[in-house]
């Protein structure tokens, strides 16, 4: 199994940048797409980015796109989430996941080692 630990999130103010990692470590398939997700209370877990194993494909939630940007450094085993222009709809968990294969997935059930989750509150 891949363990993954998130880090990065914080409180920060409607306009402001934050960076978020996910370091993975552990046995497990040697190469997967990654994902990030978020969820906010009372709502379900949604869908933020993704990213192929490669590198070369990713694809964005339509309420984060142009504003996000995922990339993966596999070197160091670590996928990171660049958020600029955050909104107080941005506030929420975010979690990064193991996908399924090397192809980056966007639904939930093509994710299998999930991290504990870092908070992201941003403030109006």
């Amino acid at each position: 199994q891949v363990q993954l630990v998130e880090s990065g999130g914080g409180l920060v103010q409607a306009g402001g940048s934050l960076r978020l990692s996910c370091a993975a470590s552990g046995r497990g398939r040697s190469s997967y797409g990654m994902g990030w997700f978020r969820q906010a209370p009372g709502k379900e877990r949604e869908f933020v980015a993704t990213i192929s194993w490669s590198g070369g494909t990713t694809y964005y939630a339509d309420s984060v796109k142009g504003r996000f940007t995922i990339s993966r450094d596999n070197g160091r085993n670590t996928v990171y989430l660049q958020m600029n222009s955050l909104k107080p709809e941005d506030t929420a968990v975010y979690y990064c996941a193991v996908g399924s294969n090397s192809f980056a997935a966007t639904s939930l059930p093509d994710f299998g080692s999930w991290g504990q989750g870092t908070q992201v509150t941003v403030s109006s």
